[in-house]
């Protein structure tokens, strides 16, 4: 149906049945009871929300599996340190940007993405999602119990679940953090968007500093509003940020993302201290 919004213009995507009531739907987007993901399809991109105030997803029509949300390209800087992952696990598909992209451009990896909401789900052709095969699986769990169960070997955890207040509350704590670090290889990287709510993840930071032992950079995403935290597992974990620097330009070259400006970001996060000011902030 068109979009009832002033601002988000287009057409609005619902799985609701045939018979539904067009009018009750428009009411209920307009005063956010609708209890429901939809998508907004404007003829350029389409984007994923919970309401119309917290945007989860944004898939360009012209470029499906590129990275349309500066966060989405920040999360990807794992691959500075963890170039060739054999095992990806997402935490929170949305409208599944992240999985694509590392499906199409890291043919080599084992991906599992876990999303709590069937309803987001439900939205996987609506956003290009390949379908399940011998590389991809999307399950449908909470994300910190599969965390819970699931084996070791884990070299990329990238987390990324919210739900209509903000961060994933079975997610911000010190219990969720443990697992990670267990289930994570040996120099494995974990990689969580921070967004909405800061009260959703406040303390997150510290947690993660405590059982990563400091291991952690947090770098900003003004465009966004967004912070980006990677925690890194590997004994005395120290950057080489000279080689980096360089290592960041084949990576561009390669996958046409900003790395250099991703390694300064990271870089001078790390000399300032970010991270720790962020969870002195926090407490």
């Amino acid at each position: 149906m068109p979009s009832p919004f002033e601002v988000e213009t287009g057409t609005v995507l619902m799985h609701e049945p045939p018979w539904a009531r067009e009018g009750e739907l428009r009411a209920q987007l307009l005063d956010e009871s609708y209890p429901k993901p939809f998508v907004i399809d404007d003829g350029k991109s389409r984007f994923l929300y919970f309401n119309v105030r917290l945007m989860q997803s944004e898939m360009s029509l012209k470029a499906p599996n590129d990275l349309a949300i500066r966060y989405t390209q920040k999360m990807m800087a794992f691959l500075l340190f963890q170039p060739r992952p054999k095992r990806i696990v997402l935490i929170g598909l949305g409208g599944g940007s992240l999985i694509k992209f590392c499906y199409y451009r890291l043919p080599g990896t084992q991906l599992t993405a876990i999303e709590l909401d069937p309803e987001v789900i439900a939205f996987r052709d609506s956003f290009l999602l390949p379908p399940d095969d011998a590389r991809l699986q999307v399950l449908q769990a909470d994300g910190a119990e599969y965390l819970e169960k699931t084996e070791k070997g884990i070299d990329v955890l990238l987390v990324d679940a919210f739900d209509k207040t903000g961060f994933a509350p079975s997610l911000a704590n010190r219990e969720f953090f443990e697992n990670a670090f267990t289930k994570l290889s040996g120099n494995g990287v974990m990689v969580i968007n921070l967004a909405g709510e800061k009260e959703t993840y406040a303390g997150l930071i510290g947690e993660a500093m405590h059982v990563f032992d400091d291991q952690v950079i947090v770098i900003s995403v003004p465009d966004d509003g967004n912070h980006v935290l990677y925690a890194f597992k590997e004994h005395y974990f120290e950057p080489r940020w000279r080689w980096l620097h360089n290592y960041a330009k084949e990576l561009r070259a390669k996958f046409s993302l900003d790395f250099p400006a991703f390694v300064q970001k990271m870089e001078r996060s790390t000399k300032l201290g970010l991270a720790r000011r962020e969870a002195i902030r926090q407490r």
